[in-house]
């Protein structure tokens, strides 16, 4: 059986310095640089993802550690998803070597999300 995958883009990165980073990293084995489908907005505090057919968005591709149920939990508490701010859906994720994964990744479904141009200006850095 193959492990759960996870894709991050924001405050669940390497480096930065948010202390769910660091649950993720002590729970998780990092696969490295990967992009999927969508386009980051700036949220003020922390970046959200939205669906974009022909936008790209990069971050990494993380492998979770057994079991993964209760990492996601934690991870589905912070990001929101009881509250309906964040969803976590499984996508296409392409690796950095050309390969394409299926992992989880959060999208942002908050105020704004399912109108062109609302729930934040495009995020200019990562």
């Amino acid at each position: 059986m193959s492990r759960e995958r996870l894709f991050v883009y924001g405050t669940l990165r390497t480096g930065s310095g948010h202390p769910m980073a660091a649950f993720l990293a002590a729970r998780a084995r990092g696969l490295g640089a990967a992009h999927c489908t969508g386009r980051v907005v700036d949220l003020g505090a922390y970046p959200g993802l939205l669906e974009e057919a022909g936008a790209r968005t990069e971050g990494e591709l993380w492998e979770l550690a057994e079991p993964s149920a209760e990492t996601l939990a934690r991870l589905d508490d912070y990001e929101g998803c009881a509250e309906g701010l964040f969803e976590r859906v499984r996508r296409e994720v392409r690796t950095a070597d050309g390969r394409s994964l299926a992992a989880w990744v959060y999208l942002y479904r908050g105020p704004g999300s399912r109108f062109s141009g609302a729930g934040g200006e495009p995020k200019t850095r990562g």
